[in-house]
């Protein structure tokens, strides 16, 4: 019979990964964390190239509302071919690979 505290316990000793998916939102939260670090990437590298979300719309070819939701963290939905015109425009090559799944 488990204890009350052993119940709370359940995850003690597994990995953060392993409780995730456990959840069911491992591949959200990967997503999510691949997504934020992109938007950190892209914004330093426009404050670096003193490039403004209205000159990246001109590079792009794009409105600053699509600039924006680049930049923002939560919003999912990019496409390779986007990744790579953003890649270009600042100068950069889009590098995508797999790797082993960590256990």
């Amino acid at each position: 019979m488990k204890t009350k505290r052993m119940r709370k316990m359940k995850h003690l000793g597994s990995n953060f990964d392993d409780f995730l998916r456990e959840e069911g939102i491992l591949e959200e939260c990967e997503a999510a964390a691949i997504k934020r670090i992109l938007a950190y990437q892209l914004e330093s590298e426009m404050q670096k190239n003193a490039i403004t979300q209205t000159e990246m719309a001109k590079r792009l070819k794009t409105s600053r509302t699509a600039v924006r939701r680049l930049l923002d963290p939560e919003n999912y939905s990019i496409t390779l071919i986007t990744l790579d015109r953003l890649a270009h425009v600042l100068g950069k090559q889009l590098e995508i690979r797999l790797t082993p799944i960590r256990k």
